[in-house]
């Protein structure tokens, strides 16, 4: 789905067969400009949304901007009853794309000067992954794949499906898409590696644990740690080495940040 089809659908869920409030309080020709400011620290994202609502837009930052309280995101101009009746919706987008792109980017900067880098996953809202992952993006996270089509992850049930460690990779030598595969044992961790796997996922290892294990792996495959890893913990997990750490809370979990829209007729 696109971010224009996205749109659409959410302007069809609020507005329905018509916004009653602002048809009836509001004049059809009246102007306004409004103006959409944050009230707290954060990681604007979603502005790229905006031209899909609105018309006139000035646009007062980029998405990866941090702000500070007060600055405004954008300036936007038009009939007033427009600019009401969609003012919900675009708040929705901007608060809940904003808390993302912020806790991405609180990962981030907890691993800064490690050589790890912040994944996000595929645990994000039906119907807006696109919108998330462009906004963990704008935080400075790396997009993973974007679904079950465009890389492959063998993980521990498609292990037990396929048979082993041995068939599952097998299965998947002949493919041009980059292949990760998780391990849940040392014995698992040997299996891939001789099978030259060049990806490998660890799952719910302590940080000591997996400084062990990537030791082990003595850089023969890059290494990808997730499992319940923390704002509190995620340092931890970088030093231990690891090249990638996926973290399902950046979508799954971010809180929507506090931003608001003021009307000012003309």
């Amino acid at each position: 789905m696109t971010p224009a089809e996205i749109v659409e659908r959410a302007l069809a869920e609020d507005i329905g067969t018509g916004d009653v409030t602002t048809d009836l309080c509001v004049p059809a020709a009246r102007r306004a400009t409004g103006r959409f400011r944050v009230r707290e620290e954060m990681v604007v994202a979603g502005v790229e949304l905006l031209p899909l609502l609105y018309d006139a837009i000035e646009f007062q930052v980029d998405s990866g901007t941090l702000l500070h309280p007060g600055r405004e995101i954008a300036v936007v101009r038009g009939n007033a009853r427009t600019l009401l009746t969609r003012e919900r919706v675009a708040l929705n987008f901007l608060q809940h794309l904003s808390g993302i792109a912020t806790l991405a980017r609180k990962y981030v900067d907890a691993v800064r000067g490690t050589n790890c880098r912040i994944l996000d996953t595929r645990k994000t809202t039906p119907g807006l992954r696109q919108l998330e992952k462009m906004a963990a993006r704008a935080g400075g996270a790396t997009n993973h794949r974007m679904g079950l089509f465009d890389a492959i992850l063998i993980k521990n049930n498609h292990i037990t499906a396929a048979g082993g460690v041995h068939p599952a990779l097998n299965a998947v030598k002949s493919t041009l898409l980059p292949v990760e595969i998780e391990v849940r044992t040392r014995a698992e961790l040997d299996d891939a590696l001789a099978c030259g796997a060049s990806h490998l996922l660890l799952d719910n290892l302590t940080p000591s644990e997996a400084a062990d294990w990537i030791g082990h792996i003595a850089r023969r495959a890059t290494v990808e740690l997730s499992g319940g890893i923390t704002l509190e913990t995620v340092r931890a997990y970088a030093e231990s080495g690891a090249d990638f750490i996926s973290v399902g809370a950046i979508t799954h979990s971010a809180r929507a940040v506090d931003i608001h829209f003021r009307l000012e007729l003309e």
